[in-house]
């Protein structure tokens, strides 16, 4: 695992997972699985990978099997200890030994904005990473999404949020940002818009579920207004601090899949069932 500036990753994972009921009414959608890992793995071993070793993870009501992925079962590897299965728990043996967990709970679902202020008793006074498991994303010409925004946050020093283009009628789905470019694939964040009309987007860059950001978006969610849906909003905490300091947007490189909709979940796991068949050719 590389060095990194940023040492911790907050996975705001409290939601009830809506979408995919009835699956998700007694397990947790951050532990649905594409092909034979839960989201929620996918995300922990792209912080890895960033050279991240402290995952904090805002949990709520039900949500204990993602504690206990993260955690040895005593039960299940003796049974298949020996056995032609040992190997599959290989990934998650190095996930539990190098990694530290810490959990807080989310007890009401008031926005984005609400669960990573939530997080601040797990983080401190440390810049740190956000991913939303639900956005599954994979680099395969190079370094995941995490590494990539923390090599530019150590240029910039700087809330980062990761960006792509949409179609200008699905800007509706999405936090959307304008701004003016600053260097090839960065942008410096003058307007950030939650969920807007198409006709009012001030583009069609749509912020995915990834964040770099600096201690102090704590105080400023603090100060900032209960937003669209009555729902405390990171993008309008965001963009207070961009009025006052820097943020930057960033189009990163990779694929992204919306894993929070069905028809996004499908394609990934058929995506990574035609990969995993290519590798194991």
């Amino acid at each position: 695992m590389k060095k990194s500036s940023i040492t911790k990753c907050l996975f705001p994972a409290a939601g009830y997972g809506t979408r995919f009921l009835p699956a998700t009414k007694a397990m947790p959608k951050e532990m649905l699985p594409i092909l034979t890992k839960p989201l929620i793995q996918y995300g922990v071993e792209e912080a890895m990978e960033a050279g991240i070793d402290t995952m904090a993870i805002i949990t709520g009501r039900g949500k204990r099997a993602i504690e206990d992925h993260f955690d040895i079962s005593y039960e299940l590897e003796h049974q298949i200890k020996g056995s032609s299965k040992e190997h599959l728990l290989d990934d998650i043996r190095k996930i539990i030994n190098k990694c530290t967990f810490t959990y807080t709970r989310q007890k009401e679902m008031k926005g984005l904005g609400d669960a990573i202020l939530k997080g601040e008793v797990l983080i401190g006074d440390n810049p740190f990473a956000v991913v939303l498991a639900d956005d599954l994303c994979v680099n395969l010409d190079g370094d995941g999404v995490l590494s990539q925004m923390i090599k530019i946050y150590e240029k910039y020093k700087c809330c980062i949020v990761a960006v792509m283009e949409v179609p200008k009628e699905e800007t509706y789905k999405y936090g959307v940002v304008a701004g003016n470019e600053i260097e090839d694939s960065v942008m410096m964040v003058t307007d950030m818009v939650e969920k807007p009309d198409p006709s009012k987007a001030p583009s069609n860059l749509a912020i995915i579920g990834r964040y770099i950001l600096t201690p102090d978006i704590f105080q400023t969610i603090r100060e900032t207004p209960v937003g669209k849906n009555g729902e405390l909003q990171i993008t309008d905490a965001l963009l207070r601090q961009a009025k006052k300091g820097m943020v930057l947007a960033y189009k990163f490189e990779g694929k992204r899949f919306d894993c929070g909709s069905v028809d996004g979940f499908v394609k990934a796991t058929n995506y990574f069932y035609e990969l995993d068949a290519i590798v194991n050719q």
